[in-house]
């Protein structure tokens, strides 16, 4: 009798050492991919790696390199970086709640909501304020040139990395660096300018600092990101650690103003744990009051037949499939990038200290959902 009480308790616990077994092993793997791609690529100061993986008891943070190269401080593996792009996501989670307490609709004219100012910028060249709406910004199938792409607002930013951009400066910048692309609907080009716009609009609906609103929108305290926040206009919170050094080539962009990528487009700094929470929360049903908005977020975009997109981008998000797994992703500038599979029930977030490393990142993240899929 003992036996037939006691064999279930054993079948338990061996169980338990075996997962716990392979929990320790994919730590181990995962801490040899960054290790190991350190040593191949002698221009990347630093990589860190979070994985939420809950079906697998999974909540690991990983980190190899330096976090500064002047004084090669080791690389905190909760450090923070600005995360560029990546607060695309945030900012398109956000005007998705506006639109679930029906505050805005998405197929308002974007003339209802931005400032009179910048609508007389944009529509001095051409832009037609009506025909374009909230979706389009979303979606990048506005038409708006990306201000950000040119190579006149790049050359700007180099040769006086501390100065203080403007949200008006740089919808300026769409109109004197590039003509209107397309009629809206038409076609997909990413464009930062939409989503300085989508930042404006959250501000003016909201009344509140992007910062602010964002964070009570998504609400960062339920989430527990508690190593988030909006540069300049938020306080870095207590719990947060320092933010880490990023760099272009051998250009260390630390001291960089952050209004460079600030108003919509990009802002956030945050760690990879918190990146990779967020993603999985968001994906898990905890972030919208209805699921039928996560899949609005997500559908496909329909173009006129005939066309391609280069890019298949939903609302704030990109979405592709490798080895036959759907992935949900977006990526940032100074190679930053956060996914989460389906099939694993996982979110990857991975930060890269130097510029231009996305095949790299490409290549983490497809070694790491591997190791995920093989446990």
């Amino acid at each position: 009798m003992k036996k037939l009480v006691l064999l279930p308790f054993l079948v338990l616990i061996s169980y338990s050492s075996v997962k716990a077994y392979q929990t320790e092993d994919l730590k181990h793997f995962f801490q040899e991919l960054l290790d190991n791609a350190i040593e191949q690529d002698s221009t990347i100061p630093g990589i860190l790696l979070h994985v939420e993986a809950p079906d697998l008891d999974l909540f690991y943070s990983a980190s190899s390199g330096v976090s500064d190269l002047s004084t090669r401080a080791p690389l905190p593996e909760n450090g923070t970086a600005r995360i560029a792009s990546n607060t695309k996501t945030y900012v398109a989670v956000s005007v998705l709640r506006l639109w679930e307490q029906g505050k805005l609709e998405l197929d308002d004219p974007i003339i209802k909501h931005i400032s009179d100012k910048h609508a007389q910028i944009l529509k001095s060249v051409g832009y037609d304020l009506i025909k374009i709406t909230v979706r389009h910004l979303l979606t990048h199938t506005s038409g708006l040139f990306d201000h950000a792409g040119s190579n006149t607002y790049i050359e700007k930013v180099f040769a006086d990395p501390s100065y203080e951009w403007t949200r008006t400066e740089q919808v300026q910048g769409c109109v004197d660096w590039g003509d209107p692309l397309f009629e809206p609907g038409e076609q997909f080009s990413y464009s930062d300018t939409g989503y300085i716009l989508l930042g404006e609009i959250i501000e003016k609906v909201t009344e509140k600092s992007l910062g602010e609103a964002v964070r009570e929108l998504i609400d960062f305290k339920k989430l527990d990101l508690n190593a988030t926040w909006w540069e300049k206009t938020e306080q870095k919170p207590s719990t947060a650690p320092d933010r880490i050094h990023q760099y272009f080539r051998e250009i260390d962009t630390y001291s960089f103003d952050p209004s460079l990528d600030f108003y919509g487009g990009g802002g956030l700094v945050a760690n990879a744990k918190d990146i990779a929470r967020f993603y999985q929360e968001l994906f898990t049903g905890n972030v919208f009051e209805q699921s039928s908005t996560l899949d609005t977020m997500i559908t496909k975009v329909s173009f006129p037949e005939g066309y391609a997109p280069s890019s298949d981008y939903r609302m704030g998000i990109f979405y592709f499939n490798f080895n036959e797994m759907d992935m949900y992703s977006h990526s940032g500038f100074w190679s930053t990038q956060a996914t989460y599979i389906p099939e694993l029930n996982a979110s990857v977030s991975i930060i890269i200290t130097q510029f231009a490393k996305g095949r790299l990142i490409n290549r983490l993240l497809i070694e790491t959902a591997d190791l995920l899929n093989d446990h």
